[in-house]
């Protein structure tokens, strides 16, 4: 396998006010991953894509490390959507494939729905931005971080959710590191506390966009029966759910999601 480069690239939007930072790799078509609300990790399951696809990750304002107070520039969730459009035709991604997980994938869907044309295709992983009292989400801002494992994955002590878990070991850096994602979930929990319902129901009918809803069964943040609530409000969309998966099925089943998205986008499957 060809080990892939990584590259940077900032782009002004905002009228001057934001450098969104985008990580780059990959080789093929163009994709836009939005990352979750804990900020941009590359994990094996982007490193997949990537032997396909060339992934742009913008990472939202405030979690680039050295850029904290980005966030500031931001006010609402319109904000971000018309900056992220701003940077994606700056960027000449227009008809691009678009991947969000969790936070990102509402960032996915609000673009899709604002600007129709913009992405060619839409996979969402466990999106927020719906509201049901019926099934609540649990705050993941408020969790301790003894709680918050257990949100995220089915079984925390899988390898895989275990290495998204970890701290570095060296004191220092662990702090640095602990500290980073507070500030990621204080900057992306601006655009949805105290909880993520922002009215996008109201605009679903808008995405015209061929659209894959991806859920792990046991999502206890999210309950799976949202994925067949954002079906019905999608014209068209498929739905994938992913057994023994919590919040994040792109870590904890890894190897299913990646078959899924294959499938869906109508690239040669792997079996491992």
């Amino acid at each position: 396998m060809t080990t892939l480069k990584e590259t940077t690239k900032k782009t002004s939007v905002w009228n001057g006010r934001i450098n969104l930072n985008f990580r780059i790799k990959g080789q093929g078509p163009a994709l836009v991953y939005f990352h979750p609300a804990a900020g941009l990790a590359w994990d094996p399951f982007l490193d997949k894509l990537s032997e396909r696809f060339t992934i742009h990750a913008p990472e939202f304002p405030g979690t680039t490390p050295g850029d904290p107070y980005a966030i500031h520039q931001v006010d609402d969730l319109a904000d971000a959507v018309f900056f992220y459009e701003e940077a994606i035709r700056q960027m000449g991604l227009v008809g691009s494939i678009a991947v969000g997980q969790s936070f990102g994938g509402m960032l996915a869907i609000e673009l899709s729905a604002a600007f129709p044309d913009l992405f060619s295709k839409l996979i969402v992983l466990d999106p927020i931005g719906l509201w049901r009292d019926e099934a609540p989400v649990a705050n993941w801002m408020t969790a301790s971080a003894q709680e918050l494992p257990a949100m995220l994955f089915k079984d925390p002590m899988r390898p895989a959710a275990q290495a998204l878990l970890a701290m570095p070991e060296e004191p220092e850096a662990a702090v640095v590191a602990t500290a980073q994602l507070i500030w990621n979930y204080g900057a992306t929990g601006k655009m949805v506390w105290p909880i993520p319902d922002r009215g996008m129901k109201k605009r679903l009918h808008r995405v015209k966009t061929p659209s894959l809803i991806v859920w792990g069964e046991n999502d206890a943040m999210i309950a799976s029966s949202y994925a067949h609530e954002l079906a019905r409000q999608i014209k068209g969309s498929q739905v994938e759910i992913v057994a023994d998966c919590g919040h994040i099925p792109q870590v904890e089943q890894s190897l299913t999601t990646f078959r899924l998205v294959s499938g869906f986008l109508g690239t040669t499957q792997e079996t491992a």
